[in-house]
Parts: structure tokens; sequence; C-alpha cells
């Protein structure tokens, strides 16, 4: 965007605020559902600042305006947008209140559309903004949507019905499942707000958004089993259509527009709405129906996060796959002239050799692919201009994974290119540790991942460092790479690791302007069997989905204990009887190498 486009869309935007005697406006990177990707049409702190990053919040006042964004993106933004129009603060350390009483007098009004914030970023906003006598005021409609001529159209992709063999249940039973639940809770209805909770308790699958699978709609969902689906016709074929609605009888399917009026219906009613993904326009809307609105956690958040047999063989499976084609590309990268290629060239050709797998839909995620330096900021993304050439004796990061009809996979390698330096191989092989640690982990039931994030990081903690990200987050069943209610972070959350639950394990190192490293396999939380001998608590475990090479010529053997070097001879003997048989020869003869034993390096 250049200056004169910025100048124009926010004297536009500004013109609006007047209107609505605004002395500023709340402009958040989220849409209606807190999504982590967004359709087109929701990209409205794009419009307005030319920002892309995942995370973020415009405050946009009269006449100076600034953008919030985490520790991710404090380079891009800067690239990204001008710094004749926008000042950029930390979203976590310099929060939105700093901003207000240098450039706000008390008694103003902020306005913010009420569909795209949850109740509690509201109450957090409200809280801080008035101690400063400042007014949190909800608009109608939305002020970015008014001035943006060009605005895409709202997401149409087709609805598809995901395979009951793949699901491992019916819709039918998990809305059961769902039914019993609110009853239990003494709750009369649920609202079902995110895409990927609609996706899981009808067996469908979508096309509205870049690499996840889902269809944007809404549904409520009573005690009683029956329930309404509120999606655009255009999505539903009669045969999707036909099998939603009979699928037990109970199901009736509306337009989007006539959502808002059955939230009018439930007067009198306690109704679950989700406090991660429901806008507080849902909230305001069944309070003035005469309703309550008990503000949680979807139930279906938990069902979803805990796999069926059926999804966890088809992560198996899927896992398999995906992994054919990640050795297929490390073959490749180690034959070529690390010289000759850039991140964006090598994150095309690890794409190329997915793209042929079967049941392949694509990317789960835009594919980290990151040199030298550029590895040292966790989340760094190249594009085709701005993509760094490679070289040697150096490393070389790839944080990638495909969405397949049966599975979602997440994998980080970290490649040597030539020579490392043992500062590279000692940080390495302490990233590797706290791998082995988590992968190794017995625990009693009810232990969260909080708990299990600290073994990760003791190698580095010992030396005096840490990593910014967290250690694992959940993963879906051909759905979100990114899923909730579990993960295993510093922070964490309230909910134990359970059997059936997939997560990631992925800790690294970053030294700014030098180098990163990352590793990261799945997991799948797993019962014990056997118990451990006199065990007086149910004991669970991991099982590893993702079997790829490590790379050898980064470990530093030294720094290993027994068991430890023991794992990764014992994992590489996996791989090996995994994927040689569903290989060329040149990639079994590469993969052969890739796993020899420790002793042998």
């Amino acid at each position: 965007m250049n200056e004169s486009e910025q100048a124009q869309r926010l004297e536009t935007l500004r013109s609006e605020m007047r209107r609505e005697d605004l002395a500023a406006l709340i402009v958040p990177r989220a849409d209606e559902v807190q999504g982590e990707y967004v359709a087109p049409s929701s990209e409205r702190l794009r419009f307005v600042s030319g920002f892309t990053g995942s995370a973020g919040m415009a405050a946009v006042g009269r006449e100076r305006a600034a953008l919030f964004v985490d520790g991710r993106y404090t380079i891009q933004v800067r690239r990204q947008a001008l710094l004749s129009f926008w000042e950029y603060r930390h979203l976590i350390d310099e929060p939105i209140e700093g901003w207000a009483a240098a450039n706000l007098a008390r008694g103003e009004r902020i306005g913010y559309d009420p569909r795209l914030h949850t109740p509690g970023q509201i109450r957090q906003m409200e809280a801080a903004l008035g101690s400063q006598g400042l007014r949190l005021v909800p608009t109608e409609g939305n002020l970015v949507d008014r001035v943006w001529r060009d605005r895409p159209a709202e997401p149409q992709g087709a609805v598809e019905l995901w395979p009951e063999e793949f699901a491992g249940e019916s819709a039918a039973a998990k809305r059961g499942r769902i039914a019993a639940e609110l009853t239990e809770k003494h709750l009369d209805a649920l609202v079902v707000s995110a895409p990927d909770n609609l996706a899981w308790a009808f067996n469908i699958r979508g096309e509205d958004v870049a690499m996840l699978p889902i269809a944007f709609g809404t549904a409520i969902l009573m005690a009683d089993g029956t329930g309404t689906l509120f999606m655009a016709p255009e999505k539903l074929s009669p045969q999707v259509r036909s099998a939603i609605a009979t699928a037990d009888g109970g199901i009736d399917i509306r337009e989007p527009a006539e959502f808002a009026h059955a939230l009018d219906g439930l007067k009198d009613r306690r109704v679950r709405v989700d406090r991660a993904t429901a806008g507080v326009a849902i909230i305001q809307a069944l309070e003035a129906a005469g309703a309550t609105a008990d503000v949680g956690p979807d139930p279906i958040s938990l069902m979803k996060a805990v796999k069926s047999e059926a999804e966890l063989s088809g992560a198996r499976e899927a896992h398999r796959r995906d992994a054919k084609a990640v050795v297929r590309f490390l073959n490749w990268f180690d034959g070529e002239d690390p010289s000759t290629l850039t991140e964006w060239t090598a994150a095309e050709k690890l794409e190329t050799f997915r793209a042929g797998g079967n049941r392949h839909r694509g990317p789960s995620f835009a594919t980290i692919s990151a040199f030298a330096g550029n590895a040292a900021q966790a989340h760094y993304h190249a594009d085709e201009a701005s993509a760094a050439r490679l070289g040697s004796d150096a490393i070389y990061l790839v944080d990638s994974g495909a969405q397949y009809l049966d599975g979602t996979t997440d994998i980080t390698r970290t490649l040597a290119t030539g020579t490392p330096s043992d500062e590279m191989r000692r940080r390495y092989t302490q990233v590797l540790k706290g791998h082995i640690a988590v992968s190794r982990a017995r625990f009693p039931q009810g232990v969260t991942g909080a708990q299990i994030d600290t073994l990760a990081r003791q190698f580095l903690w010992a030396s005096g460092v840490d990593y910014d990200h967290g250690t694992g987050h959940g993963v879906g069943a051909y759905l979100s790479v990114h899923e909730g209610p579990q993960s295993l972070s510093k922070r964490g959350t309230e909910t134990p690791l359970q059997p059936g639950m997939i997560v990631s394990n992925e800790p690294g190192y970053y030294k700014e302007g030098a180098f990163g490293i990352r590793i990261e396999n799945l997991l799948a939380v797993v019962e014990l069997d056997p118990q451990p001998a006199g065990a007086e608590r149910r004991t669970l475990g991991f099982e590893t989905l993702t079997f790829v090479p490590y790379d050898r010529r980064l470990i530093d053997v030294a720094l290993l204990t027994t068991e430890e070097r023991r794992f990764v001879d014992e994992y590489h003997a996996s791989v090996r009887e995994r994927l040689e048989g569903d290989l060329e020869a040149a990639d079994r003869d590469w993969l052969i190498r890739a796993t020899e034993p420790l002793a042998a390096a």
C-alpha cells in the first residue's frame, strides 16, 4: 500500500468515526469466530494498515493510529505498515490503555464491533479504559466494511461430508453426546460458533479458508438432541443437505440471516456460549431476548480433542504418507548445492513431494522455510520476492504440514548445510534432549501440559537460555493444525491430557541474527499397557506419530546419555522399518544412511 492509498483509507474511516462521535476505533485482526485463518472478506486489519500477520490489533484515533502486535511480528509490521501513519506497540507489554492515555481525553468514546470480540476481551479492555474515564461502545455494523468499497464476497466454498469411516462416529451419535452433556450441566441449548466444532458435530468439511477445511456457519443445538444449522445454501448440495437434515431427523437447516431471530426464540432458556470464539453480539442478543447466556467452554472442543480410534488410525496412516514425502525432500535437499536454493524454492519443492500423495488436500499451514538468521524468528515467513538464498556451514529450518482426508500433519526438521559450528551442534543437542524427554514422559492421569512443558526446557534452562513459544499444541483430525483445549506450554490450560489427544512436541532455540533450531513430532496421548508395577494411579504416556530422521550431523553424541542415544537409535530403526518399503531406491539408500546408529556417527 502506498502513502496515498493509506491516507485515503484512514481519512474515509475517520469520517465514519466522526459520524458516530467516536474518538477512536478498535480494528482487530480477528474475524467473527476468532479464527487463526480468516477469509479475505475478514482481513480488515490488512485493509486498514497493510499488516498481514495472524495476530494483532489497530487503534485508529482522530489524528494518530497504532498497531499492536506480539513478538513474532515486530520486524514484519515495520516492513508492511508505513511509519508515517502508524506507531508500533507490543500487544502484551504495551496494551491499548497506554496509547489511549496519550491520545484521548476523559469521557471520549472508543468504538468496537461486538461481533469481533469475546466477552473476556471486552471485560479486560473496559476495565483498563474505564479507569481512564473512557467509554467502550459497540458500533452498529462494522465501520471498516462501510469504507471497504471492493471488499471480497463472503466465502461460499462447497461443503462435503466427512466419511464416518474416518470420523469413527456418526453425526447423530456425536450430537447425542452433546445433548447428554448439556442435560448434565442443566443447560437448555448450545450456540456453536467455532467452525471446526461445527465441522466435528456434523461430520462435514468445507473450503471457506485456505489450509483449514471448515465452512463458516453457526448452529443451535438443544438438550433434547434437536438443532438448527445456519449456513449459506450455496455451500450445500442437495445430497449434503439431505444427509445433514435426515441424519437423525432432528436437524433443521436455515439461512445465516435467520440466526438472530432464532436467538430471540430462546427466551427463558439457559444457553451455553463459547467463551473462546463467540462474539459479544451473541451474548447481547440472548440477554435482550430474555435468555441466560452461560459463557463457558463449548463442550465440543474437548470431545473433538479426544480422537476416536478411527481418527487415530487415520492420523497414523496420514503421517506415514507424509513422512515418505518429507524423506524424499530431505534426500533431494542433501543432493543440492545450497547456494542454488532459496527459502521459497526449497519450500515449493517440499510441497511438490507432498502433492502427489494419496488423500492429500493441501498444506495445513504456511510453511516456515528459514535459513540462518531468519530461522531465529520462530514464525518467520518468506515470500518469493523476499526469500533468502541458502548457503553453507549454517542451519536451515523447515516447519511444514499437510491436510490429508484422514489426518493432519505438522513436522519441523532443522538441517545442517555444510559443516555446523560447535555451538550449533550443542544447542541442537540440548533441544533434542528436551524433545526426547517429552517423548519418553510417563505421567499420572490429571497432569496438564504446563507440567510436561518443563521437561522440554530443562536442558536449555541449565545453560541459562529458553525459547518464547509453547512446547506443543493440539492437532485436529483433518481439521485445525492448532487445536485446543490442550497444550504444552508454560501458561498451560486447565485441561488435563487425556488418551486420544494429539499434541505437538516442538522445543527450540533461537539466537537472534545467527540461527534457529526447532525439532517437532506429533504425539498421541495413550494409556500405558501394561501399567507400571505398583502404580497407584492410571498412568499415561505418548505414542509417536511422526517418523522422519533427525539430522545426525547436528547431534553431539557426547552430550547424550545412554538412554537418550538408545532412544534416537530405536526411533531411527522405527523410521527405517516403516518407510523403506515405500521408497524408491535412491530415497531408500539415503534413509538407510540417515538412520545409522549414533555410535557409527
